[in-house]
């Protein structure tokens, strides 16, 4: 099956940072499209993750566009902080703060686009009234907060119902956690666009991330 059209993020929380230029460089030219930058507080998840400095450079050093996932307590205070540090896109959790469809609307405001991202508990249907402002949803098939988990099953129908959706708002569905070959041979012909990848079919394969991307879109 041909996978050419769909979009790889690459998760640079799993890049080597004593080469992260080069790192950058590679995988511009192994064709990733999009840069996935992880900004975790310690509070809405326990870890600590990416921060400013992280992706200014990263926005310094590419040519394509970075995304940036907050996993942070109320992102209303700093979304204008990280669209002028460079992202492109922002996708905020409806759990993390009051009034979200505020912070979404001023993300738009800002000239960045806007997604949710949700938690592999978080209903669709508690999230349904927001799909009206956004065109790209995040579906985390892991819990959020640390590379290498393993996929949870039972996020299938959650991927499902919102594939179900995309017509009526338009919406682009991407997959983040896990991004494995098994599930992106599994879930990209049932109508999800694009995959976050990390650790299970991105980085520390010991082979180039031109090869891996080649295979993954079975060209």
């Amino acid at each position: 099956m041909d996978f050419s059209n769909l979009k790889f993020s690459a998760s640079m929380m799993c890049a080597d940072y004593g080469h992260l230029e080069t790192e950058i460089r590679n995988l511009e030219t192994g064709g990733v499209n999009a840069f996935h930058v992880d900004i975790m507080d310690g509070e809405f998840v326990y870890n600590f993750g990416m921060g400013i400095h992280d992706l200014r450079y990263i926005k310094s050093a590419a040519t394509k566009p970075v995304e940036c996932h907050l996993m942070i307590k109320e992102p209303a205070r700093y979304v204008e902080l990280f669209a002028n540090c460079g992202a492109d896109i922002i996708y905020v959790h409806p759990e993390s703060g009051y009034q979200i469809g505020e912070t979404i609307q001023r993300i738009i405001e800002l000239g960045v686009t806007p997604g949710i991202a949700i938690n592999p508990t978080t209903s669709v249907e508690s999230i349904a009234e927001l799909l009206n402002l956004v065109k790209r949803v995040l579906i985390m098939a892991v819990n959020p907060g640390h590379a290498g988990q393993v996929f949870l099953p039972f996020v299938e129908k959650k991927i499902l119902k919102l594939i179900e959706l995309k017509a009526e708002f338009g919406l682009e569905i991407f997959w983040d956690g896990h991004g494995s070959v098994e599930n992106i041979r599994k879930y990209a012909p049932l109508g999800v666009d694009g995959f976050v990848l990390g650790s299970a079919s991105l980085f520390g394969q010991k082979r180039t991330y031109e090869e891996i991307i080649t295979e993954l879109r079975g060209e």
